[in-house]
């Protein structure tokens, strides 16, 4: 399956982190990933990525401690677009997989406006019914991360293939968006579209969550987290001008405003595997 796993050791004993980029569902899904282990932190922060996150849990519940929307997330739920930092309390041992949605794929599985969940976490069974906890099931009773994979892909297919898709030209702008890092303009995008300003603008609520600026932004702080994720300190002026921010300062109230701390306290934070859309919270779990 092409399924990739880091295995690692705290004080409280091993765990497995493992990610899958299923081929069949790259226009749709980013990632796939599993966690099974000890706490190294009990609190994380959860930074915007353009993405939205399907999350299945086997373990000890979650809470929520900033934000709207489910205080305590159990069994199945839905992280929209995030507009700022998540404050996450975890248990203290973990068995959680989630999914990483692409706005598109988010869009396909709801069928519902994606504004309707930006800065929102949902429990999954409200916004699609007793399939929430059906999938759940079947996943817990998988008893292997592949296997629990394979489930949740043939689910997702069978979902996305009697759902409508992405407004076309919503589509073009995002993978645009996408493509260069959040960096290019958006006046472009729509002269090329040949849409208004405000037409553009309710489309991307509607299927995206956030504007196309704001996604924008998002989009390059997360291309911004990866660099960082995964080539750890350096000079972060030359960061700043690779993710094509205007200077070090741009970058810096950029960090500030979406991710509420700085480029340094994020290094500092960062976890030890994944992509840069979390950060440790507070003193290590005891």
């Amino acid at each position: 399956m092409g399924i990739q796993t880091v295995r690692g050791m705290l004080p409280a004993g091993s765990w497995t982190y493992s990610s899958w980029r299923p081929p069949l569902l790259a226009a749709v899904v980013d990632h796939l990933w599993a966690y099974s282990g000890p706490t190294s932190h009990r609190r994380k922060r959860a930074l915007p990525n353009g993405k939205l996150e399907l999350l299945l849990n086997f373990g000890e519940p979650y809470r929520i401690l900033n934000g709207r929307g489910t205080e305590r997330c159990r069994i199945a739920w839905l992280g929209g677009q995030q507009q700022g930092p998540l404050l996450v309390e975890q248990p203290a041992r973990q068995d959680v997989m989630g999914v990483r949605l692409r706005p598109a794929g988010a869009y396909a599985l709801l069928s519902r406006p994606m504004r309707d969940v930006t800065g929102l976490s949902v429990d999954l069974a409200d916004l699609i019914g007793g399939a929430a906890g059906e999938l759940a099931e079947r996943c817990d009773a998988a008893g292997s991360v592949a296997g629990r994979f394979r489930i949740v892909a043939e689910w997702l297919v069978g979902r996305f293939a009697q759902t409508r898709g992405m407004d076309e030209a919503v589509a073009w702008a995002v993978s645009r968006i996408d493509a260069s890092g959040g960096a290019v303009p958006i006046r472009d995008l729509r002269a090329q579209l040949g849409v208004s300003k405000a037409r553009l603008a309710g489309l991307f609520r509607e299927q995206v969550g956030l504007t196309p600026k704001l996604y924008g932004r998002v989009v390059r702080f997360h291309h911004t987290l990866g660099m960082l994720q995964e080539h750890g300190p350096g000079k972060l002026v030359d960061v700043a001008l690779d993710a094509r921010f205007y200077d070090q300062a741009h970058m810096n109230a950029e960090f500030r405003a979406l991710g509420r701390l700085t480029p340094g306290e994020f290094l500092a934070a960062r976890h030890p595997v994944g992509d840069g859309s979390t950060a440790s919270e507070g003193p290590p779990a005891a």
